[in-house]
């Protein structure tokens, strides 16, 4: 009896840790009809666990056929583990994009198979946007920069590659602020927009076509409440 309380000891923890996990996960039998699935699952999909059990798993995850099932536990037999790129389907017929890692588990029956679902809507809208950002800047004809708190330069644009004479932003990344930019009145800059506080200043260059003024603008590189660094730009006014 011993074994058996066990056994219902470790079920039962189980299910606690699958009602704390901050990921949807689907348990299925091995040819992945559903078994259960915890409360992040229900919020992701819409579906209560009645609505679900002993349905096939494309219910959540469209393409994962039987026979895709199959493929993946013969892919478990050499792996602890798979992970796939998908579009997960809510209740709803709305999807969103998901990162899906299958495993086996013995624990409730021989075989079955956990996916746990992440879902990347979020940090692929992010990705897109930075994406936008970035081609936005490599159109702009103003120099843009962002350095390490050290100085470093952390990037830079292909103005201020043009405007300074390199070929790669490798070239740069290996130098700081005060190796390009050397003027004494921007050192004090720097500083103070890594304290946290944007400036300004209007210098006058000297360059092969000429003498030309150029603004220089400097900002703190913050994400959230931390600051990371500085970020700027110079532009000819």
């Amino acid at each position: 009896m011993s074994g058996v309380n066990t056994m219902k000891d470790h079920r039962s923890l189980f299910r606690q840790l699958l009602t704390g996990m901050y990921d949807a996960v689907l348990i299925t039998d091995p040819n992945g009809h559903l078994l259960e699935i915890n409360p992040r699952a229900k919020e992701f999909f819409q579906y209560e666990t009645d609505e679900v059990i002993d349905r096939p798993v494309s219910l959540f995850i469209p393409g994962v056929t039987p026979a895709i099932v199959q493929r993946i536990r013969a892919g478990l037999d050499q792996a602890r583990h798979m992970m796939l790129d998908a579009n997960c389907l809510r209740k709803d017929q709305t999807t969103f994009a998901a990162e899906v890692t299958v495993s086996v588990i013995d624990l409730l029956d021989p075989g079955d198979l956990v996916f746990t679902i992440r879902n990347t809507e979020r940090r692929r809208r992010q990705l897109d946007l930075f994406r936008t950002k970035e081609n936005a800047a490599d159109v702009s004809q103003a120099a843009l920069f962002a350095c390490l708190p050290d100085g470093r330069f952390r990037w830079v644009n292909q103005s201020f590659l043009d405007t300074f004479g390199y070929a790669e932003e490798s070239e740069v990344t290996k130098l700081s602020f005060a190796d390009i930019l050397a003027d004494d009145p921007l050192q004090p800059l720097f500083a103070q927009a890594y304290a946290g506080e944007p400036g300004a200043l209007c210098l006058h260059a000297e360059g092969d076509d000429g003498s030309e003024d150029v603004e220089v603008r400097l900002a703190p590189d913050v994400h959230g409440k931390k600051i990371f660094g500085v970020v700027g730009s110079v532009i000819r006014v």
